[in-house]
């Protein structure tokens, strides 16, 4: 009896471990920091999916679960794809599909999801609507994430803030606690404009930095960290070793810079990607399973490195 007792006490801790919603709780923006239900600093660590239109072979549920359970992933990112061919502009119904199956899979898990509007571009009425459905369907789950613009690219912040500010209205009439993110020019790397002049009015909004550590270096840290000095609550929801197309050599000596840094201020990251297209930043090869469960033998130099890095955190 002793010995089934304890085996029982053993597999409610690891559930729990294995549950960072469970953990965790409802999350929440205090100051420059993410906070559990309870007020402590949290910083989640994860993958993101690749888009939705060009990897939806990842988009199961089984994927969903090995990250979780093997990468150690207490966040995953739902990358929807908006412009491209299958993408939400033209193929709504599939896309949708895509997303939810992510998004259910991680609640099942335990674990956090951002459902990230993958577009470098504004497509303010479309936006409305996608965001005006997920948060009716999901409000009261702690586990979503709301990611309103991924990577604006030649819009001025004028253009992102005012933007932002519409979608930010339209999910909160529905889920007025989940965290929201917020993009910022120039592929997330003018951190430092909305630092400057933030949107107000809101709670639970934080401010997205993205990097690839073979072309963005100390510079871009020094930078977010400006910006967090002036108030900004930063989350890193996308990332990786290499250069910023996605390809070339991977910096590990650059990318272990940008983890210990990451770690030190308790800054939330994410990496780009699980998918297994020919190119560095691609964590599996084509032998893959579309269910996870993959073997060293499926992954590329980046999945082997990124795991290793995910599998540290407790």
């Amino acid at each position: 009896m002793k010995n089934i007792t304890v085996l029982f006490l053993m597999m409610c801790v690891f559930t729990t471990l294995a549950q960072p919603v469970k953990k965790y709780g409802q999350l929440k923006v205090s100051g420059t920091l993410l906070v559990d239900a309870d007020n402590h600093p949290v910083a989640l660590h994860g993958m993101s999916l690749g888009w939705s239109t060009f990897h939806p072979r990842f988009y199961t549920a089984g994927v969903v679960k090995w990250l979780a359970t093997d990468w150690n992933c207490s966040v995953i990112r739902a990358a929807l794809g908006v412009e491209p061919d299958k993408g939400y502009l033209k193929n709504k119904e599939q896309s949708m599909a895509l997303i939810t199956t992510v998004v259910d899979a991680a609640i099942k898990n335990g674990i956090y999801v951002i459902i990230d509007w993958h577009s470098h571009n504004i497509h303010r009425k479309e936006a409305k609507d996608f965001f005006q459905i997920m948060s009716a369907k999901y409000k009261g789950h702690p586990n979503i994430i709301y990611e309103i613009f991924n990577e604006p690219d030649h819009e001025t912040w004028e253009e992102v803030k005012s933007y932002s500010t519409e979608i930010i209205k339209v999910i909160r009439k529905n889920d007025p606690l989940n965290i929201i993110l917020v993009g910022n020019p120039r592929w997330d790397q003018e951190i430092m404009l909305p630092a400057n002049n933030p949107i107000k009015g809101f709670d639970n909004l934080m401010y997205t930095m993205h990097f690839y550590a073979g072309t963005h270096k100390k510079w871009l840290r020094e930078r977010t960290d400006s910006a967090n000095q002036k108030g900004l609550p930063v989350f890193i929801s996308e990332s990786a070793g290499m250069e910023a197309t996605g390809d070339g050599p991977i910096d590990i000596q650059e990318w272990n810079e940008f983890i210990s840094w990451m770690d030190s201020k308790k800054l939330s990251w994410l990496a780009w990607s699980v998918s297994d297209k020919n190119e560095s930043c691609s964590v599996l090869l084509p032998s893959a399973s579309s269910n996870g469960k993959w073997k060293k033998k499926d992954l590329k130099t980046a999945g082997i490195k990124t795991r290793q890095y995910l599998r540290t955190y407790k």
